[in-house]
């Protein structure tokens, strides 16, 4: 894949997740300094309203100028009032940008995960890659733009705590450097205990949700066999265990809460006794209002670095986030279609010339020794049982897979030179399970062919045996296929997917199983659409129903991966092989 190809997000293998998150948010980084330098004036009056409070105590105490007194009030007046306007500018510079890269982010793994072969796919479980695009990339958000806004107002307070202070009262600064980070490390020593307990909780959640989506997978079962009693009876176990940790935890948060609250309030209570008494004995030029406002940063800054350290474990659960979205965007398992032959045209000649194909793992080989030379326009069916490698050849047909050994050619060039994804707009399957998407029918049947007009579209469903039915829908063409077509019968799904395929007009059609799990009605109009697909078409059929492929060309036998024999429905009767065992219900 060449840098041109490569998604956007996407990284090397080398980079941590430091590093990556760094490249995700590069081309923000004008509008992350920008959004830090409105942070740092709109949080100002956080840390100068002890400044301004010991500048009118002083005022009052020490009779001093009244002048300098309204300047204070006056800037910080000011700063609060832009407070508004300077808020909502951060929210669009930082939060505008973890959006717009958690898009682009989503957006690799999407790309990526087009790019993947269909090996990983199988290999990985749908949800698993779901969460990824989902709750990854959402928890890398939630992490940027907590640790930006928690983690901005944590340090700018204790910047400019410290700085005042040692601008004040520089004496006082070492003490405070001293008290802040041992305050910070008592107070989350408290906390540990806490976040075992969240993590306890947490996994206790987890396990009710799975409980919850098998027993609603399972009401069909428990409803027909009278067991909801039994089924509620495993929930309540669960809903116990969920009640009993979340109340440990809510009792440790209160203790914690409560602990920390006392321990912080003595200790400020101390620095501020014993910053009066320093005061009262006129040492170090303290006056009153540096005993108020050291008294405040103490409390402020003790918080805003106990603050700083809770964080930990969001950026760690979000630097697991980022790792996890790059398993797939740097995984190396892609079909290679770099500086391979477009594909223009095709007639339809296929030649498997002793293809052979084992899956990893699997100690044998699914596919081998496969030879069969296909003509333009003629149906091959392929037959056999379970385990017999009809799938497979299915799959190096379409590309899926590619061959162990020998070669595939397509009108004569051999497809491992080809570009796949070109070659594959001249081919339409028919699935066993009709694959339907949440749009209208007309969206499902044009799908990937936006330009199709309703005349073409009117007759390619027609030639399914299709435009009775949609005619008689709600909105027709405009009708919504929601929820994978459940309201439509597997018959109607899968003469969409037929007229589907008559609108594409391919070249080699494929059809895997695509009238099994029919009634024998829906079986007839499939089959008459199918019929008309057929007609001059490169066609393989995969088919257990025997009485679904009498008028193929050629029938395949398959066993153990091989061919047992070729021939036309009759041709294999009169031979009386294992055409004609699988014909008459005995085994091959």
């Amino acid at each position: 894949m060449t840098s041109s190809d490569t998604p956007r997000g996407h990284h090397d293998p080398g980079e941590g997740a430091v590093r990556a998150l760094g490249r995700l948010f590069r081309p923000h980084r004008w509008r992350l300094s920008g959004a830090l330098a409105v942070f740092v004036v709109k949080h100002s009056p956080v840390w100068l309203l002890p400044l301004v409070t010991a500048t009118i105590i002083d005022t009052v105490v020490l009779r001093l100028p009244l002048a300098g007194m309204w300047v204070a009030t006056g800037v910080i007046m000011l700063i609060l009032v832009v407070n508004y306007p300077l808020h909502l500018l951060y929210v669009r510079l930082l939060h505008g940008s973890v959006r717009r890269a958690g898009t682009a982010l989503r957006s690799a793994l999407c790309t990526r995960l087009q790019e993947l072969s269909i090996g990983y796919h199988n290999r990985t479980s749908a949800g698993v890659l779901q969460a990824k695009v989902v709750r990854d990339v959402e928890t890398v958000e939630q992490m940027v733009q907590q640790t930006t806004d928690t983690g901005l107002s944590a340090i700018t307070v204790l910047i400019g705590g410290l700085t005042i202070v040692g601008v004040r009262a520089p004496r006082f600064l070492p003490l405070l450097v001293v008290i802040v980070p041992l305050a910070s490390l008592v107070v989350m020593r408290l906390r540990t205990r806490l976040r075992d307990h969240n993590e306890v909780f947490r996994q206790d959640v987890e396990h009710l949700a799975a409980r919850v989506n098998e027993m609603t997978q399972l009401i069909p079962v428990t409803r027909a066999h009278g067991l909801e009693g039994h089924a509620l009876g495993r929930m309540d176990d669960t809903l116990r265990r969920v009640l009993a940790s979340g109340l440990r935890l809510d009792l440790l948060n209160g203790r914690v809460a409560s602990l920390s609250w006392v321990f912080l309030n003595i200790l400020g209570v101390v620095f501020l006794t014993a910053s009066a008494l320093v005061a009262y004995q006129g040492v170090w030029g303290i006056t009153a209002g540096d005993v108020v406002m050291l008294s405040a940063f103490l409390t402020t800054s003790t918080t805003s670095l106990a603050t700083l350290m809770t964080l930990a474990p969001v950026i760690s659960k979000g630097l697991e986030s980022v790792r996890s979205a790059s398993e797939v965007l740097r995984s190396p398992d892609l079909e290679d279609n770099t500086g391979k032959a477009e594909v223009a045209e095709v007639r339809g000649a296929v030649e498997f010339r002793s293809v052979g194909h084992a899956y990893d793992g699997s100690g044998r080989s699914a596919v081998r020794d496969f030879t069969l030379s296909v003509a333009p326009g003629e149906t091959i069916a392929l037959v056999g049982p379970s385990g017999a490698g009809k799938s497979t050849v299915l799959n190096l047909l379409i590309g899926f897979i590619r061959p162990r050994s020998g070669r595939i050619l397509l009108d004569g060039v051999d497809m491992a030179d080809l570009d796949l994804r070109t070659y594959r707009r001249f081919i339409s399957v028919v699935p066993q399970e009709p694959i339907l998407f949440d749009g209208t029918v007309r969206e499902n049947v044009a799908f990937g062919m936006p330009d199709a007009d309703d005349a073409a579209i009117r007759t390619a469903l027609r030639d399914a045996n299709a435009l009775e039915f949609v005619d008689h829908l709600p909105d027709g063409l405009e009708t919504s296929v929601a929820d994978r077509g459940s309201h439509l019968s597997g018959g109607q799904r899968q003469r969409l997917v037929i007229a589907r395929a008559l609108l594409r007009n391919p070249r080699v059609l494929i059809l895997d199983e695509a009238t099994s799990a029919l009634d024998t009605h829906s079986e007839t109009l499939v089959q008459q659409a199918l019929a008309r697909l057929v007609r001059g078409r490169t066609t393989f059929v995969v088919a257990h129903r025997l009485s679904t492929i009498r008028d193929a060309d050629r029938i395949v036998v398959m066993r153990d991966g091989g061919i047992q024999e070729i021939g036309s429905h009759d041709e294999l009767l009169r031979g009386g092989g294992a055409y004609a065992r699988l014909h008459a219900g005995r085994p091959a």
